[in-house]
């Protein structure tokens, strides 16, 4: 699935480009109005830049990629207003959800494969009840915005099969592991603080995700 090298530069330009409006977007989605500076703007632009990139390497020019690089857009602002905020606003989610998910149909009906389809609407179903459990049990550790957001990511993991959905939850939450013990170890945090949790099951889901096609 590898494309050609041609691909992946101007994807990453672009990536790069659209890093300014996205951090414009999340200002947007705060409750409390705030400038970001430059570094979370060029923060934004690295990030976004780096998974258009390796996005485009790996997908190539398949009918499947927009559908991955419209994740990796909406996921970077996502992530600015949780590590802001501690939430992730309704309304991006939900267009977010609504646009991958019409994406990635789009690009089963183009690949005439349906069964792609079919996992990935399992997936979300599946990724979405277990974060709704995780939820009930532990509402301090998972929030609803959460739940919500592992629905579409269980979408993006879904199509590329049960593998790479396995891969992503459990590296959601090794990441998540990770990035609280250097929080303590750094005095962030303290042992009954907590650290939000969408931008883990991010990156771990684009660890499965570039694990599966690159």
């Amino acid at each position: 699935m590898n494309a050609d090298l041609w691909l992946p530069l101007p994807a990453g330009l672009v990536g790069l480009a659209l890093g300014v409006p996205l951090t414009g977007l999340a200002a947007r989605m705060l409750r409390a109005p705030r400038d970001f500076g430059w570094r979370v703007r060029l923060a934004a632009s690295l990030a976004t830049g780096v998974l258009f990139a390796l996005l485009a390497l790996g997908f190539g020019p398949s009918p499947e990629l927009p559908a991955y690089l419209l994740l990796a857009a909406a996921s970077v602002a996502l992530s600015i207003v949780d590590v802001t905020e501690k939430r992730l606003p309704n309304p991006l989610l939900l267009a977010t959800t609504v646009i991958v998910a019409v994406a990635l149909v789009i690009a089963a009906a183009v690949g005439a494969d349906w069964g792609a389809a079919l996992g990935a609407l399992l997936g979300g179903a599946a990724l979405f009840a277990l974060y709704l459990v995780l939820a009930l049990i532990s509402p301090a550790g998972i929030g609803l915005g959460d739940v919500k957001l592992a629905a579409v990511i269980g979408l993006a993991l879904g199509y590329l099969g049960w593998d790479t959905w396995l891969i992503g939850l459990v590296a959601g939450f090794v990441v998540g592991s990770a990035i609280s013990l250097v929080a303590l170890a750094l005095r962030r945090v303290s042992l009954r603080g907590s650290l939000p949790f969408g931008p883990s099951m991010l990156a771990g889901a684009y660890i499965a995700i570039l694990v599966a096609v690159l």
